[in-house]
């Protein structure tokens, strides 16, 4: 692969640096940036577009305008692109320094590489080696103590980068009051590729990570991990480091066979598990937490949320069968759902009568919008009978539910959705019931299957094929399924496919 195009974006980067005291006693000398590489090429490149410009009779209008105008610009694209774009113009060299959100992500340098090749292991390790150059040097270049409303830095778990990031983001949360700072660690291998060892290892390099950089993951609001296997005292050591964490994302993660994994945070408002693999989860104390997504559980939400009173958010993937939510009596779940006010379930098995989500309607009196998504995603479900066994798939069709009282009344759904709407009787009677009991719905739209955007491609999935959906499409078949659902439906009733 050639690195042209990657050594002209390291050009680009700038150095920043501290302007001497020359001759003056003036304290607090502003930084200043210079470029890498003032070529003539640049030069060249830059008289002729000033050429152009004036041929036009708007020459640098752009630099012309106000600061604070244009650090508003600059700071809504990617920080790389923006200081390039600042190296376009003398005026501009300074506003890099003043930025006050910085979006720093491996992604940035890569797509300015020529990627007819492909990337090897050489070219990630050049690439990551950029991103840590660039996060010192920004950081180098903060004024003290002004304020970074956010810091965002993406990049790959690699030992010396790592550690540089980390003294740089220590140094400016020393020396600034920093608002939000996240880090999203990626892994040298996606996860297809990895074997147990590369888990193992790929956790063993975060925890050395982790020690060495307290003082950078102290300051963290949100981290995001991909691949990684700790042991059960990981997470629990990460949590403990991370004092100010709002926000904690792990894909592709577990503790190995049988384990449990423990969350306990004092300020932890959102926490995701993606494609997690344990035997049982247990939140203990979290007060702040309202946004709750996580994959491959049986749940008793009275137990899962006992410890987490202030959930507003919640959104269960069911994987078309594999996580299933007991249903239980309102009288346990409404203290944890109280405050709840959006619900999204998705990937329900197509064929389940759907009446048993009423029960958290029941218990969550404040639930403003439910969304629900049913489909079999035969690209994903696992058909092999011993594999369904190993990691516990449920063969459940239906699942007994019996409503509370018989004239259960919610006084704050304005609005249901549904992915999947079929005529039949399982949607038809479950719309009906949230009808009788919403009292202040708004609206109810129906969309047909969702299409697959994984494996799949896009494609229908080969066993839907042999069973087309039934979506009303003509105005003939709606006016029926409105005419079904009464006269009150007519008002209500939305088609959105």
């Amino acid at each position: 692969m050639r690195f042209s195009s990657l050594l002209s974006v390291k050009e680009f980067s700038f150095y920043l640096v501290r302007r001497k005291q020359h001759h003056t006693n003036k304290p607090g000398q502003q930084l200043f940036i210079q470029s890498a590489m003032k070529n003539g090429r640049r030069r060249r490149n830059r008289s002729a577009c000033n050429q152009a410009a004036s041929a036009t009779g708007n020459s640098d209008m752009i630099s012309k305008l106000p600061n604070d105008l244009l650090l508003n610009i600059l700071e809504r694209v990617d920080t790389l692109d923006a200081i390039r774009t600042c190296i376009l113009s003398k005026r501009m060299l300074k506003l890099p320094a003043m930025f006050s959100r910085f979006d720093i992500d491996i992604a940035s340098i890569a797509r300015h590489t020529d990627e007819s090749c492909g990337f090897t292991l050489r070219d990630v390790v050049r690439i990551n080696g950029a991103v840590a150059d660039v996060t010192e040097n920004i950081m180098f270049a903060r004024s003290r103590g002004t304020t970074i409303r956010n810091l965002r830095v993406r990049f790959i778990l690699r030992r010396y980068d790592c550690l540089s990031i980390g003294r740089s983001v220590a140094r400016a949360m020393a020396t600034n009051k920093v608002e939000a700072a996240e880090f999203e660690i990626l892994t040298e291998k996606v996860h297809e590729g990895c074997t147990p060892a590369d888990l193992l290892n790929f956790a063993t390099q975060f925890n050395t990570f982790l020690g060495a950089s307290p003082d950078a993951f102290a300051g963290l609001t949100r981290l995001r991990l991909n691949n990684m296997r700790f042991g059960e005292s990981g997470i629990p050591n990460i949590l403990s480091t991370c004092k100010c964490l709002k926000s904690l994302r792990l894909t592709c993660y577990d503790s190995g066979i049988n384990s449990v994994l423990q969350v306990e945070h004092a300020q932890l408002v959102e926490f995701s598990i993606d494609f997690g693999d344990f035997q049982r989860v247990e939140l203990f104390c979290l007060p702040k937490l309202e946004w709750l997504s996580y994959n491959n559980w049986t749940l008793e939400l009275s137990h899962l949320l006992a410890d987490v009173p202030s959930i507003t958010d919640l959104h269960l993937d069911f994987e078309s069968e594999r996580i299933w939510v007991l249903p239980e009596c309102p009288t346990l779940l409404a203290p944890v759902l109280g405050k709840l006010q959006f619900v999204n379930l998705d990937n329900l098995r197509e064929g389940c009568d759907i009446a048993w989500i009423m029960f958290i309607l029941e218990a969550a009196p404040s639930v403003k919008e439910l969304c629900i998504a049913v489909r079999d995603h035969w690209c994903t479900i696992v058909t092999d009978k011993k594999l369904r066994q190993e990691y516990g798939y449920l063969d459940k069709s239906n699942i007994e539910w019996k409503p509370s009282a018989s004239n259960f009344k919610h006084k704050n759904l304005a609005k249901l959705t549904i992915y999947g709407f079929q005529p039949e009787d399982n949607f038809m009677r479950y719309i009906s019931r949230v009808m009788e009991a919403a009292v202040n719905l708004e609206e109810i739209s129906l969309h047909d299957r969702k299409s697959c955007d994984g494996y799949c491609g896009g494609d229908l999935e080969p066993k839907i094929k042999g069973f087309p959906s039934r979506y009303p499409w003509t105005h003939e078949e709606r006016m029926r399924v409105t005419e079904e659902l009464g006269m009150a439906s007519s008002h209500l009733v939305h088609f959105r496919s």
